[in-house]
């Protein structure tokens, strides 16, 4: 730990490290504890609070199992998908060595759901803000299912999350409404029965984030050098874990670009093309697609008349296109495999393909699916 740091953020460091030990050993204490963690500033200081909390509680106390869990969608933008996977191996190796009661977990969408197969196999039109499919399917739904069965097997669990009122004045809003529930950190969560959340750095403001990290070394060994550099190079923040469609509006939008390098919600991937000017020339090829798969969306061309269940929408006298046609689809395949081998690492994976394929040889048989909703 330093010791040239200011007083006043030794204090709030101490402070806040205390608050995590003192909830930890709280009544609730049967609970299991929830960290969600994107690998971005607000969740590696919550992670950060955590492990060093459990540092300072006895092992015969360390009666709370804590999950730290982080959401992968498989389309993550490559360096921070990377950074990602990095800390998580060297959380769960300490935690191991000092045999702490931390499990380390990656959720992932279901193989129906990922990215790919319901853009490329099933033709759902490119995301935007209107139609932001992907978020419940490759973010919400993992996650949430996560906690559910934690949930089913504890009667409760407590979601520790970085979220901030310095963040926005939608947010302020948002935390100041909340109520309270177990007691006066805790309030139930709004979609997730039996799930109660704890936010641990809701009052700092974004220069004590960075403060604190800058001075204090993880406790899981390292420095928090390497997420510095990320942000330095992205010029942009992260998309936050995201559990319920209220918390949505957080994920692709031009303040959180730390999200999936496919994000055609945003004009622009901001962050990527901050790597790209940062020296990573790799990346330029991937900035291609996505704005390439963005512009191809509301071409009518490519586009069926029919949604994937045979419905025909109408608003307002004018035809809503349903998924994009067989051809656009291989269209679309066909170029992201070019941009797969211009990268030079994987994209889309072998499995991906096979289940495109099965869904348009059934297409092909029977072009409407009843229970779609594309």
């Amino acid at each position: 730990m330093a010791t040239n740091e200011p007083a006043d953020f030794h204090a709030i460091y101490n402070g806040l490290v205390a608050d995590v030990r003192s909830e930890y050993l709280s009544s609730s204490q049967t609970f299991p504890w929830i960290v969600g963690f994107s690998g971005g500033k607000d969740s590696t200081l919550v992670a950060h609070l955590v492990f060093s909390a459990l540092l300072d509680v006895s092992p015969s106390r360390q009666i709370r199992p804590v999950h730290i869990v982080a959401n992968d969608t498989l389309v993550e933008s490559p360096l921070v998908s990377a950074h990602l996977h990095q800390s998580l191996q060297e959380i769960r190796n300490a935690a191991d060595t000092l045999k702490l009661p931390i499990t380390v977990a990656t959720t992932t969408p279901k193989d129906e759901h990922t990215f790919w197969v319901l853009l490329i196999g099933k033709g759902y039109p490119s995301p935007n803000s209107q139609m932001r499919w992907c978020t419940d399917r490759l973010k919400i739904q993992p996650t949430s299912n996560y906690i559910r069965n934690q949930v089913a097997a504890c009667g409760s669990a407590i979601i520790l999350l970085g979220v901030r009122r310095d963040e926005s004045e939608a947010r302020r809003k948002r935390i100041d409404s909340y109520g309270n529930g177990m007691d006066s950190r805790l309030h139930p969560h709004k979609d997730l029965q039996g799930a109660f959340v704890y936010r641990p750095i809701v009052d700092l403001s974004t220069d004590h984030v960075w403060e604190i990290l800058a001075s204090h070394e993880p406790p899981w060994g390292g420095t928090h050098d390497r997420l510095i550099k990320l942000y330095r190079d992205a010029a942009g923040g992260e998309c936050p874990i995201v559990l319920s469609q209220e918390d949505a509006p957080g994920c692709g939008t031009n303040s959180s670009r730390f999200g999936c390098w496919t994000c055609t919600v945003v004009e622009k991937d901001k962050s990527l093309q901050g790597f790209v000017d940062s020296g990573n020339r790799q990346y330029s090829p991937l900035i291609e697609f996505r704005d390439w798969l963005r512009e191809i969306r509301n071409d009518p061309t490519l586009r069926q008349g029919r949604r994937r269940n045979g419905k025909i929408t109408v608003i307002n006298d004018k035809l809503i296109p349903g998924p994009f046609t067989l051809d656009a689809r291989r269209m679309i395949l066909e170029r992201l495999l070019q941009t797969q081998q211009a990268y030079g690492d994987t994209l889309i994976t072998e499995h991906e393909i096979d289940t495109i394929q099965r869904i348009w040889v059934n297409d092909l048989l029977a072009m409407n699916t009843p229970g779609d909703d594309a």
